[in-house]
């Protein structure tokens, strides 16, 4: 007799102050809790990503579900009401979506066939369209190559070209570089509001990029890491407080061993390296791993290879179970140093 299959759940907790958690409400939840109407078998979930008020999911067949803050037309739904429940992007259609990136107040979706569409807020650019914001996914015409990775940050965003370039548009970083850097020119692609090639990464091939709130990120298909942006916390690994162009970071920060994922929150970067051993770049604030600094930090050792996700000031590792650490739903504990399980029973 075969065993009980075991049950699909999708938990959410957390702020709520949109619905973003899908729940049908707009109360804060300090415990999952189970999305009890979910538009179509949780099996099919491929990704699930959120922004500053708003979440979305995106299933293995390309369909996107999305919920939450909508003031500026970011869930794509062509209207500004916020969504409780987890609603059905129909203006995606006849589009398989593979990624989905989410920023403070917009989105940027990344097709099958290598396109970039946006929506939301377009008040620096973010978006990479003419038009100040839209309530309905439009394609990012100024990307012409195709595109195989996409990241947003809070008011910038990213594409990886097929080819290995990497393209910036939204100008939250460049009022940042103007005060390091006072008097002197400051980089397009920090300042554009439509896709602009990130100069410094020539003759490498970029394979996959991060944003945080100030900062990027990018990784090579040699497992190089090279960052830009904002380090006031730390989190690129450099003395500079600001990195005005892509810096490499030394493979000896590493251990020597070569980077195979990278992952970034809004102050802290991840990375994951061949052997699977993890590094955090952490933010001063400690909300990143096991002690108030701002140097690399290896993470504590996990007893099998882990997935990492990072929200804005946490970080979440998935196993067997779920481990979590930052600021957590867990009743009254507001930080956490170290991982714990979180999902009591669930398997994850």
């Amino acid at each position: 007799m075969a065993g009980k299959p075991e049950v699909e759940l999708l938990l959410t907790w957390g702020a709520n102050s949109y619905g973003q958690l899908g729940l049908g409400h707009k109360n804060d939840v300090l415990l999952p809790q189970a999305v009890e109407e979910f538009p179509v078998s949780l099996v099919s979930i491929r990704s699930i990503t959120g922004g500053g008020g708003h979440s979305a999911v995106l299933t293995d067949t390309g369909e996107l579900f999305v919920c939450g803050q909508n003031k500026v037309g970011q869930l794509g739904l062509n209207h500004t009401t916020d969504v409780t429940h987890f609603t059905f992007c129909a203006a995606l259609t006849n589009r398989h979506v593979v990624q989905v990136a989410c920023g403070w107040d917009f989105t940027v979706m990344l097709t099958g066939d290598g396109q970039v569409l946006s929506c939301g807020s377009n008040s620096f650019g973010q978006l990479g369209l003419p038009q100040k914001s839209c309530a309905v996914p439009q394609l990012i015409e100024a990307l012409t190559e195709k595109i195989v990775h996409v990241a947003a940050g809070l008011r910038h965003a990213l594409a990886a070209t097929e080819g290995g370039q990497v393209f910036q548009w939204g100008t939250g970083m460049a009022s940042q570089a103007k005060r390091a850097f006072p008097g002197k020119p400051v980089s397009l692609f920090l300042t554009a509001e439509e896709p602009c090639i990130v100069t410094g990464l020539e003759n490498i091939k970029v394979k996959n990029v991060a944003a945080g709130s100030y900062h990027s990120v990018s990784l090579t298909d040699e497992g190089v890491l090279y960052v830009w942006g904002s380090n006031k916390h730390g989190q690129l690994a450099s003395k500079e407080a600001f990195v005005a162009k892509p810096q490499k970071i030394e493979a000896s920060v590493f251990s020597g061993e070569r980077i195979d994922e990278v992952w970034s929150g809004w102050t802290h970067v991840v990375v994951q390296t061949a052997f699977g051993q993890s590094t955090i770049m952490m933010s001063v604030n400690g909300l990143s791993g096991s002690s108030m600094s701002s140097e690399v930090q290896r993470a504590p050792k996990l007893s099998k290879l882990p997935k990492f996700f990072c929200g804005d000031e946490q970080t979440m590792v998935n196993l067997e179970e779920a481990y979590k650490r930052g600021k957590c739903g867990n009743y009254w504990i507001l930080l956490l140093a170290t991982p714990i399980i979180s999902l009591f029973h669930f398997r994850v």
